[in-house]
């Protein structure tokens, strides 16, 4: 049986850099960006190992108000509130519709695993189109534990009825990727600009320059288990 395709959302299938010309007008300086959500899955570390629990739209305006105090700037609410909101309406990387129409077209079951919270992931799919590729989306908010914590993937196994070596995770995060590996899933990594495997991490079976390639090399592997 094909192992259950389960997608990471933000940055993998949408795109985060569409953020920075908000930053570039809140901040001058549109690279505040990288510093402001390096910061939002750090702190959503910390929430998992230290707690207490918060969502990641919480995290998220935690650490804007954290990037700009260290800058010493002061926000507009206008600006706070773009940027925040401008999560929800991020547009799909270019190549992720045809991706996932490939795996699809192949009878590859779609889900979605996200750190975002489920009304979130929602609009996020919804506003860029997605949506109607997913036969579910999933949410760590169900285990209050943010990936890569085991009991995200687990959930996903739980909730779908089958083992966990039966899902297949598909992230641009190299953190991710470790997660789902150490968790039992498969996993299949998508090398965007800038994004790199952990070395001391275990490795995935198929690796891609982008969704698209990583989606035909899927197909062919899931084939085989048919």
């Amino acid at each position: 049986m094909p192992r259950v395709i389960v997608c990471d959302v933000n940055e993998t299938l949408l795109d985060v850099g569409a953020l920075e010309p908000h930053f570039k007008q809140a901040f001058g300086d549109g690279r505040v960006l990288q510093d402001w959500f390096a910061n939002v899955l750090l702190y959503s570390e910390v929430a998992t190992l230290a707690g207490p629990y918060s969502d990641f739209a919480s995290i998220g305006g935690a650490a804007l108000d954290m990037v700009a105090s260290a800058r010493d700037i002061t926000l507009s609410s206008a600006d706070r509130t773009r940027i925040l909101q401008g999560m929800l309406t991020l547009p799909a990387h270019p190549d992720v519709r045809d991706g996932l129409q490939t795996m699809r077209d192949a009878g590859l079951r779609l889900v979605t695993l996200t750190n975002s919270a489920p009304a979130a992931v929602q609009q996020q799919l919804t506003n860029a189109g997605l949506n109607g590729f997913f036969e579910r989306s999933f949410s760590v908010d169900t285990v209050r534990r943010f990936k890569p914590a085991a009991e995200a993937y687990r959930s996903v196994a739980d909730s779908l009825g089958v083992p966990i070596d039966r899902l297949r995770l598909v992230a641009a995060h190299a953190w991710d990727i470790v997660g789902a590996l150490r968790a039992g899933c498969a996993a299949a990594f998508v090398a965007r600009p800038g994004k790199v495997l952990y070395p001391l991490g275990p490795k995935p079976d198929i690796t891609g320059p982008d969704f698209r390639s990583v989606a035909k090399q899927i197909v062919a592997a899931e084939s085989r288990h048919a």
